[in-house]
């Protein structure tokens, strides 16, 4: 929450990131669930307190009447603004200021809202003061525990919240009871506006003290680990924040109970492939480390987009100009992984992010390089198990399942022929209930053109160039990834994606696909890469 000290009221602490999306999610869920259980209290409040007032006071009362008109009235509008803050929070995206602005206003309209019958009709409603009192308590209390915040931060808005309440006790109620001697009432209610301050205080000063301690165990050198990303059976990937460069950062890391010596030396090997690799398709590697405690970690570049499994399952096939026009972005990747003797074996849509980059909309990035297989290195053969099926089913080629010790570039191409696919039709060029029959279908069934599939006709060149990438026989596929993206470039009858269509395309649907990624719920689930020893299952 703010700092109240050494900082402005519109900075948030490092706690509680709101630079961050994790951080404004996280502040933004709190707030909606301190405004759902405000609004339940007082509804429940407001039933119970009216059947009391109808079994205990006589109906003819005409002041008890208006009163109780008037308080109702009241109640009833401060409740549908807690259910207001509630339904406000809960999609979307608030900004900053809006989301301080809901942690100040809460006690503060509590107390305001706690005040103004006891002003109205000061004396006269019995116990209506100790309401007061319990409403002003409960409000401070529920913030400190529902909205994490520093201490003094927590103090400081409790001591606002409760200037209506004090105010009145000592202008209104003390004077209007006639008592003699010392305004007892009024002293009580100030000691125990402040009690209750100093014990959200005292709370506030022990969650935010936990949730610094998980802030801190979650560091990593000069990396703080903040939203996970996704994970896979070589590491979990975090979104993370460079403590002196302040720039978000995707952390990949290799947890100690995974780090057997092959783990540690696959991941390794990951990351040095990764560093060779300059493409601007690329994702783009910035630091390896070790933790003390034996996290061994590397930093590549943070995304911030939609991968192609989750761009065709949020908006359906794409047009054929965007199919060609990321086809080749990732063609051009895999060309230079390929001259260095590397094969990616993973290509697949959700390996593959859509994002904007130097101010340019609708870049590909190809990721995850874990099952690399570097064809010119002497250890090779050990670290890539070259007896053992790797790769995700959906996009596995022929030879990866008969004879993955023979595997070559050609294999990523089918792969891209299958992910091309994929954007063009909406569904998997072979979609089965088990692992056996999708690599049957791999193995012998001649896939259906995108066009059957989807139902309407396509440019016939591009679903050329996309069989042609399908074939069984790796020799009858374009046989690198620069043809690929040549035959590609020559299609008849595909339009230009130019970059004004990309930044269209992005104004509508940007606000769309940041929403998504504040709701983890919402995020599919891409089909996990498989590993299937050969040898083991002919034993």
């Amino acid at each position: 929450m703010l700092d109240a000290g050494a900082r402005s009221a519109g900075t948030w602490s490092t706690v509680v990131d709101l630079e961050s999306e994790e951080g404004r999610s996280f502040v933004q869920d709190r707030l909606a669930f301190l405004g759902k259980v405000a609004f339940i209290l007082t509804s429940t409040f407001i039933v119970l307190a009216h059947l009391a007032l109808w079994l205990t006071v006589p109906a003819g009362s005409l002041f008890v009447s208006r009163a109780r008109g008037s308080t109702t009235a009241l109640q009833v509008g401060v409740d549908l603004l807690y259910g207001a803050m509630w339904l406000g929070c809960r999609r979307g995206r608030r900004s900053r200021q809006t989301l301080a602005a809901l942690d100040v206003g809460f006690p503060v309209l509590v107390g305001a809202t706690a005040a103004l019958p006891v002003i109205l009709w000061p004396g006269q409603i019995p116990g209506l003061e100790w309401v007061m009192l319990l409403g002003v308590t409960h409000a401070q209390i529920a913030r400190a525990v529902f909205v994490p915040s520093p201490p003094a931060r927590t103090v400081v808005v409790g001591l606002v919240a409760i200037v209506p309440v004090v105010f009145t006790a000592w202008v209104f109620q003390a004077g209007a009871v006639g008592e003699a001697g010392p305004p007892l009432f009024a002293i009580s209610t100030t000691a125990w506006a402040l009690v209750s301050v100093a014990g959200a205080g005292v709370i506030s000063n022990v969650i935010y003290g936990l949730r610094r301690r998980v802030r801190e165990a979650r560091q990593l050198g000069q990396y703080t680990l903040q939203e996970k990303l996704g994970e896979g059976g070589m590491g979990v990937v975090y979104r993370a924040r460079h403590a002196m460069l302040r720039r978000p950062t995707a952390i990949k890391l290799l947890p100690p109970q995974k780090a057997g010596q092959q783990n540690l030396a696959r991941f390794e090997r990951e990351v040095q492939l990764t560093a060779q690799l300059s493409h601007p398709n690329t994702v783009s590697v910035f630091d390896y480390g070790r933790t003390p405690d034996g996290v061994v970690y590397y930093a590549m570049e943070y995304l911030e987009g939609i991968n192609l499994e989750a761009l065709v399952k949020e908006f359906g096939p794409q047009e054929p100009a965007r199919v060609v026009h990321i086809l080749k972005q990732v063609a051009g990747s895999l060309s230079e992984a390929h001259e260095i003797g590397l094969i990616h074996r993973d290509v697949k849509p959700a390996n593959i992010i859509l994002c904007e980059r130097g101010g340019v909309p609708d870049v590909a990035k190809v990721l995850d390089f874990g099952l690399a297989k570097d064809l010119e290195a002497a250890g090779g053969a050990t670290l890539t198990n070259l007896d053992v099926i790797k790769g995700t089913p959906l996009y596995l080629a022929p030879e990866a399942i008969t004879a993955p010790e023979r595997l070559d570039a050609r294999a990523d191409l089918y792969a891209l022929g299958a992910v091309g696919y994929y954007l063009l039709a909406g569904v998997n060029v072979f979609e089965a209930a088990t692992l056996v029959e999708v690599c049957s279908h791999h193995l012998h069934t001649r896939p259906m053109p995108p066009s059957i599939r989807l139902g309407r006709a396509l440019p016939r060149d591009l679903e050329a160039v996309l069989l042609a990438c399908l074939e069984k026989d790796p020799a009858h596929r374009p046989q690198s990834a620069d043809d690929v993206a040549a035959h590609l470039a020559m299609c008849v009858g595909v339009d230009d994606w130019g970059e004004g269509r990309a930044r269209d395309w992005w104004a509508r649907h940007g606000e769309r696909i940041r929403e998504s990624r504040t709701q983890p719920e919402a995020r599919p689930s891409s089909p996990p890469t498989m590993s299937v020893d050969l040898v083991s299952r002919a034993d």
